[in-house]
Order: structure tokens, then C-alpha cells, then sequence
């Protein structure tokens, strides 16, 4: 066995609370990161990458970053300067966080991920309320990344009340739990929010399974709550105004707006995979090819849309990673989810995997969620946690 001195120990459990403290910012990732792959290292984590790698979702996360690096040898047609594709790669970082976890450094991890959470949920609430500002711009976090990350406080505590005994322990997380979705409705963002909601619906409907009553009783609070805080948020009602007027907008031929670009970007998006469909237009290609395509692509319709919004990513999961790799693509990402799922289920979070991998693909039909935020790491992390916490 790896034997640490004193001050090793003391150095790997203070970058287990930093990760979790620090992730959020884009900068300091910069910092944290490397200072948690440097204490793997030094806590001889390569000597136990051969038993790490046999964990279903560490080969799930491997497999997929590499069809990326070998999908680089078919995609020389289309130029990438934007890289987001590298973002796959972040996802990585699950893999030495998840091997310097053991039961004394439990604690220190899961203390620096919750104080993060709620640190970065203040910044958000202070924005919010003293300067009616959405997101977390010191953190430069959009209203979207903020939501998303909403979605999953909700999503957990819900789960992790169903895990509970206690009614007390219980009514206390669906007070947070409505609490995080209530400054939710104030963010901009519907696609979180209904993936958040209907990911609730999904966890009530396995743990009620067979007691129609009380399932019945719990679907009506939580209509009747999202009813109240729908009425009474005018950012959501505004957004939802947005979204008619974005429809009537559309059908009159424009797609210069939120769900118009959508429209645009999946019906782009699918002709692209049509025309390659086993393996893809190659790794950082998704853009290129967008742009390109769109010049006649039904008689120029879209042509217009970069002036509008610059060519990122594809606004859906499977769609971008169809892009780049095709359907071989898409089946690394099927075993990444199902894996996700089956890790949670072996350690007897079923419930909560159902709610969380419930939540990621409703997010990830609008949205490119893997990528989109720092939210999928939170997950991973919170994920590693659990895995460890069971054993």
C-alpha cells in the first residue's frame, strides 16, 4: 500500500476542497486542475490507473475522448478554429478526482463541492436581488450556466429526500429543493427548468411506484407550486412571450432568434449526420460544416444566422457529437449515460440516478449540456463522491 507523509495527505486533502471550491471559474480551473492531477500523481495514482480504468464509467469517459482524437484523421474538410470539441476532455478530470478519494478524504471533498455550490448560489442571489442581474457575471457565468446548475441542486436534494426515513429530513430538502427552483423561475432559461421539472416527475414516479395516492398527492404539490411561482415570476412569464413571439417570428421565414436558431442548427445539424452517418464529418468539423452548408442548404434559408449568433455548437447533445463522430459517436455516448446510471443504481442511488440522467438528456435535447457548463463536472464529482461514500 502507498504510504503518504503528513504533509502529502494534508496537501491532497486541501486540493480536494479546492477543486470543489474553484471549479466553477473558468480561471481558475487553470490552477486547480493541475494541482489535483500533480496529487494524484504523488498518491502514486498512475500505479492504480489499471484498477481505476475498471470502473464502467471511467472507460466511458476514455472511449469517448478517444473517438475525438482519432475522429481528428477524417475531418480535414472543414477548418476549426473555435475547438469546443476540447471540452469533451474536461470531463476527464473525474478520473484523478475519483481516484484520490478514500474514506478519510471523503469529508474534505464533499465539504469544498457543497461550500462551492452554495458559495457560487449567493454570488447568484446577490445578483439577483440587489442588482436584478441573471447569472454570475464575477464567476463569468451566464443565466444559463446558473440554471443549470439550479436544475441539479433541485434534481439532488428531491433525489436524496426520497433516501431519507425521516419526514423532518425530508420536509426540510423539499423546502431547499423549492427554494433553488423558485430562483430558478427568475433565470431566463426554460430549458433547464423543464428538464429540472420533468427529472422530478421521473424520480416521484419510481419512488411512488404502486402507492397511486400519494403519488397523485406529491404530482399535484409540486404542479401546484411551479403554477404559484409561474404566476408570479415576470421573467418566466416574459420568456414564455418570448418564445410565442419566436414561433410567429420563425414561421414568417426568420430565424433570427433563440428558438428559430435552434430550429436551424438541428435541422442543419441532421442533414449533416445524414450525409455521414456512421462516422461522422470528423472531430471540430460541426461548425465548419454549418457555416458552409448553410450558403444553399434549402435555397439559403439560414445563410444569414452567423450575423446573428456566431457558430458555436449544435444546441443538442447527440446531434453535436453526431456531428463530429457520427453514430459511433453517438453509441460512446448512449455507454456513457447508461453507465452513469448503472453506477449510481450499484450504490444504491437508483432514484437519484433516474432523476439526474433524467435531467442531463432533457437538458441535453436543447442544449449542449456536456459541454455547455461547468455543471456536468459538478456531477462527475458529486457522482465520484457517492461512488466512494457506498464502499
Amino acid at each position: 500500500m502507498y504510504v503518504n507523509s503528513n504533509w502529502q495527505e494534508v496537501s491532497i486533502r486541501l486540493v480536494l476542497v479546492l477543486v470543489g471550491l474553484g471549479f466553477w471559474h473558468g480561471v481558475l480551473n487553470l490552477i486547480v486542475f493541475p494541482l489535483l492531477v500533480v496529487a494524484w500523481i504523488m498518491d502514486g495514482g498512475l500505479l492504480r490507473l489499471r484498477q481505476t480504468i475498471r470502473e464502467p464509467l471511467v472507460q466511458a469517459l476514455l472511449l469517448l475522448c478517444l473517438l475525438l482524437i482519432v475522429g481528428l484523421s477524417w475531418s480535414g474538410q472543414f477548418e476549426d478554429d473555435r475547438m469546443k470539441w476540447v471540452k469533451y476532455f474536461m470531463l476527464l478530470i473525474f478520473v484523478p478526482y475519483y481516484s484520490l478519494l478514500n474514506q478519510q478524504r471523503l469529508p474534505w471533498a464533499l465539504v469544498g463541492l457543497i461550500l462551492g455550490y452554495v458559495a457560487v448560489l449567493i454570488l447568484g442571489m446577490y445578483q439577483l436581488i440587489a442588482l436584478d442581474t441573471q447569472g454570475v457575471p464575477l464567476l463569468a457565468m451566464s443565466y444559463l450556466g446558473f440554471s443549470a446548475m439550479l436544475g441539479v441542486g433541485f434534481v439532488t436534494l428531491i433525489g436524496v429526500s426520497c433516501m431519507s426515513r425521516s419526514l423532518f429530513v425530508q420536509a426540510l430538502l423539499w423546502i431547499l429543493a423549492f427554494a433553488i427552483l423558485l430562483i430558478q423561475f427568475y433565470q431566463n432559461s426554460r430549458v433547464f427548468l423543464c428538464a429540472a421539472l420533468i427529472a422530478a416527475v421521473a424520480m416521484f414516479f419510481c419512488y411512488y411506484r404502486g402507492q397511486r395516492l400519494r403519488l397523485a398527492t406529491v404530482l399535484l404539490s409540486l404542479l401546484t407550486v411551479t403554477i404559484i411561482f409561474a404566476l408570479n415570476s415576470t421573467v418566466f412569464q416574459e420568456r414564455w412571450v418570448q418564445a410565442k413571439s419566436d414561433f410567429e417570428w420563425m414561421q414568417q421565414g426568420h430565424y433570427d432568434s433563440s428558438l428559430g436558431y435552434r430550429i436551424a442548427m438541428w435541422d442543419v445539424g441532421l442533414h449533416g449526420i445524414a450525409e455521414r452517418p456512421l462516422l461522422g464529418h470528423g472531430t471540430g468539423a460541426a461548425a465548419g460544416y454549418f457555416e458552409k452548408t448553410i450558403q444553399s442548404y434549402k435555397e439559403g434559408r439560414y445563410k444569414d444566422l452567423p450575423r446573428f449568433q456566431e457558430t458555436a455548437h449544435y444546441h443538442n447533445d447527440w446531434i453535436e457529437i453526431g456531428m463530429h463522430l457520427g453514430l459511433l459517436g453517438m453509441s460512446a455516448l448512449v455507454f456513457l449515460f447508461w453507465s452513469w446510471y448503472r453506477i449510481l443504481e450499484k450504490n444504491g442511488l437508483a432514484i437519484l440516478g433516474i432523476g439526474l440522467m433524467s435531467y442531463v438528456l432533457v437538458a441535453g435535447l436543447a442544449d449542449t449540456f456536456l459541454i455547455f457548463s461547468r455543471t456536468s463536472l459538478f456531477l462527475l464529482m458529486m457522482t465520484a463522491i457517492a461512488m466512494r461514500w457506498r464502499e
